[in-house]
């Protein structure tokens, strides 16, 4: 009888849980999940912000300005401009000026639909240098 409980004794320091297995799994979803991690990109709108608050053009570099106000009326040379004839007054302002480039103004009650809009436009007449310029 002193034998057999010997024995269990014996068996019991040679019983241990292996956390090997275990940790391999652990560093293996760790690499996936950096390795997905790395290709999430957001979805966004890339906006061009002057470097100088103001700056002075010549009169042959005048810009197109467009203004948006908090009602997203769109305003082009102190006229109101239907949505739809916005790219057919960028192309006639663009084609006296081909210098010039398109200067959006919009109110910070505007909505973002109205200027993606208007940016949408501009690119559809062929003019490609857009700046979003900050309501005073």
């Amino acid at each position: 009888m002193r034998k057999t409980d010997l024995s269990m004794g014996q068996d019991e320091d040679g019983d241990e849980i292996n956390l090997t297995p275990m940790l391999d799994v652990v560093f293996i979803m760790l690499i996936f999940f950096i390795v997905t991690a790395s290709f999430v990109k957001e979805a966004g709108i890339d906006v061009n912000r002057p470097d100088a608050p103001v700056t002075e053009t010549k009169p042959e570099d005048a810009n197109i300005l467009i203004v948006v106000d908090a009602n997203d009326d769109i305003w082009i040379d102190r006229r109101v401009i239907d949505p739809r004839a916005v790219r057919a007054n960028i192309e006639r302002l663009h084609a006296e000026n081909p210098k010039g480039s398109v200067v959006i103004q919009p109110n910070k009650r505007s909505t973002n639909k109205m200027l993606v809009t208007i940016m949408d436009s501009a690119r559809s007449a062929g003019v490609y240098n857009i700046s979003i310029a900050d309501s005073t």
